[in-house]
């Protein structure tokens, strides 16, 4: 129990700034859809699902790579630190210097043929990202929490200002007819939803300036025996991480493709955003599986050495399916007031989806916790299997579905690919490195949190009214209850 405190006062350091700046992002998305079509919201899903495979592709699973080895007794940690950080500031002058050389080709390749110059801000954004995240690694290693939180909150705070400059003051003003200074300097009304771009590329740099102390910390020693020992460790993980990106982004691109041999180009685009806005309801369970992955990959091998350690994995994931379940219940039971984030009724079409996605999230968290095997085991290898196997089933079953129901089927996809994940990871898990989860209090919570949303759904009460209202919050009393009942001190009746 020890332990699992220790995980969940870490989890709050560093997890709780990240919601916190998540949170804050997340009030962009009444932002984008009320200024925004659906189509032109698409756009903006759809850059940014290139941006996750940039990311994955520039780190090239060096940050885990590095916790690995910093975490070694008799591992020469200045040399390490100087290897890896020269690793990535050369891939990354290569790509930005390829990606802008070919800037037109590439945005007339994704059909943005006007558009060149996003392919530039993004070379930068996902470089200078990707430079940082060593950097960023070495904060929560070095048990830096406060600066840790300090300069995610100020990478936020200045996309999120600029964001509200721009798109919440400088848009309407000038479609209200104003002309003053600051829109005359500041604003030009051919930019559109580039300046979500530019927000992003300036929060970036602000980011990377404040890591940059730690840049004049290389000693300039390159060890290439280190980077090719932290490569192999680090390869099947970059595998894993590409799949993983393939299943967590690969729908939104292949939703405009597909779509359109049937609709036209912006219809296309359409569908992507109203997919990509519903999308964000699911949220709250990515924030809080952000905020432990944040705290469980470092914890997760430094409790490596602990007798006890199997125990402490098996209760983790116990409490984690709880806390899943919970806000499983609070989004589903509440959804008519959530929905108001999405701050355009052409979106809501697209409701529907939200559970499957919810529920998707939830085995992509449980697959988190079960990686702890090969991750300890060195083993990662297998990790790139199940990963590459979930992308399969995802492209799969996205080319499956899309031409037959859209972007639901995108959703079920999800689901299907993520849970299918979970237990490859778990039957391999108990061969090679076996810990004894609670299946039964897994499976016993998840149902019951089903059961009580599709409960919800028998009463058929009106929607938004206030006796809907509290019915569902009755609901979810009685869930809170049933979990203390069974989970408080000498009470465990389901184990």
């Amino acid at each position: 129990m020890k332990a699992l405190q220790k995980l969940a006062g870490q989890t709050a350091i560093y997890g709780l700034p990240s919601i916190i700046g998540r949170l804050l992002n997340y009030l962009l998305v009444p932002l984008h859809t009320g200024k925004f079509s659906t189509s032109e919201y698409g756009e903006i899903v759809e850059m940014y699902s290139y941006v996750a495979f940039l990311v994955v592709l520039l780190t090239y699973g060096m940050e885990t790579a590095y916790f690995r080895f910093q975490s070694k007794a008799d591992s020469d940690h200045k040399t390490i630190f100087s290897t890896v950080l020269i690793s990535l500031f050369s891939t990354t002058i290569l790509f930005i210097s390829f990606a802008t050389f070919f800037a037109n080709d590439i945005a007339t390749l994704l059909k943005y043929p006007d558009n060149s110059e996003y392919v530039i801000w993004f070379a930068y954004i996902v470089g200078l990202d990707a430079i940082s995240s060593i950097p960023m690694a070495r904060l929560r290693i070095e048990n830096k929490a406060i600066r840790f939180a300090a300069v995610n909150m100020a990478n936020i705070l200045v996309n999120i200002g600029l964001n509200v400059f721009w798109i919440g003051y400088c848009i309407p003003a000038y479609n209200a007819g104003e002309s003053n200074f600051i829109l005359d300097t500041f604003y030009s009304p051919n930019i559109g939803i580039g300046y979500v771009f530019i927000a992003n590329l300036f929060a970036t740099i602000v980011k990377f300036l404040m890591v940059s102390p730690y840049f004049l910390k290389i000693n300039f020693s390159f060890n290439t025996a280190i980077l090719k020992n932290m490569l192999v460790y680090g390869g099947p993980l970059l595998i894993a991480s590409i799949a993983i990106i393939i299943n967590e982004t690969s729908d939104k691109i292949l939703l405009k493709w597909l779509l359109l041999e049937d609709m036209s180009l912006f219809d296309a685009k359409a569908q992507v955003g109203i997919y990509g806005g519903v999308y964000k309801l699911s949220i709250i369970i990515s924030l809080f599986i952000q905020a432990f992955r944040y705290a469980a990959e470092p914890f997760f091998f430094s409790q490596e050495k602990e007798k006890d350690s199997r125990e402490t994995y098996a209760l983790i994931m116990k409490y984690f399916v709880i806390v899943c379940s919970i806000i499983f219940l609070v989004v589903m039971l509440y959804l008519d007031q959530l929905k108001r984030f999405v701050n355009n009724e052409a979106y809501w079409e697209g409701l529907h989806i939200v559970p499957i996605l919810l529920f998707a999230n939830i085995f992509l968290g449980i697959f988190y916790n079960l990686s702890v095997w090969y991750k300890l085991n060195g083993k990662t290898k297998y990790g790139a299997m199940i990963a590459v196997i979930g992308a399969i089933i995802t492209i799969v079953l996205n080319l499956i579905l899309i031409p037959k129901i859209g972007y639901t089927g995108s959703a079920w996809a999800t689901l299907a690919c993520y849970a299918t994940m979970a237990v490859i990871s778990y039957l391999l898990g108990q061969k090679h490195y076996k810990i004894k989860y609670s299946l039964k209090s897994i499976f016993f919570y998840l149902g019951v949190a089903l059961i009580f949303y599709w409960s919800s759904t028998l009463l058929n009460l009106e929607a938004e009214s206030i006796f809907k209202f509290t019915i569902n919050s009755l609901i979810l009393l009685v869930f809170l209850g049933l979990i203390f009942f069974l989970e408080k001190p000498k009470k465990a009746l389901i184990s």
